[in-house]
């Protein structure tokens, strides 16, 4: 499979799992609210996925994302480096020191990505 086809491919794995995410909710959306918070306590539990754990799920998921986003960042930026060195030999300290800034910058990025994922996942 060319990578077209694998990008499609993930693509759609990724809108059907949302799909499937969010298709318990509709139910719970649709249904009017009953008084008492023992009803509360038990229509809370009688869904799949509830607010709080979908507010979970989606922090964690970010949080992944973002992991693998850096990753992938500071990996193409390391293999042009590499390549650039190996074009031109002599330019290897400021190609070094640009691939060095740039992979810093794209780790911090990732990082407050990570960070803010994670606090969703906690504080949700």
């Amino acid at each position: 499979m060319n990578q077209k086809t694998v990008s499609k491919l993930a693509l759609l794995a990724i809108g059907l799992g949302m799909v499937m995410m969010l298709l318990p909710a509709l139910p719970a959306a649709a249904q009017e609210a009953e008084a008492g918070p023992a009803a509360a306590a038990d229509d809370e539990q009688s869904y799949f996925l509830t607010t709080r754990g979908a507010g979970k799920l989606g922090g964690a998921i970010g949080a992944g994302l973002a992991i693998m986003g850096g990753a992938a960042g500071v990996g193409r930026i390391g293999a042009a480096a590499v390549e650039s060195m190996a074009r031109q030999p002599e330019a290897a300290g400021r190609i070094n020191t640009a691939m060095i800034v740039t992979a810093a910058m794209v780790e911090g990025a990732a990082l407050f990505a990570i960070v803010v994922g994670l606090l969703a996942a906690l504080v949700a």
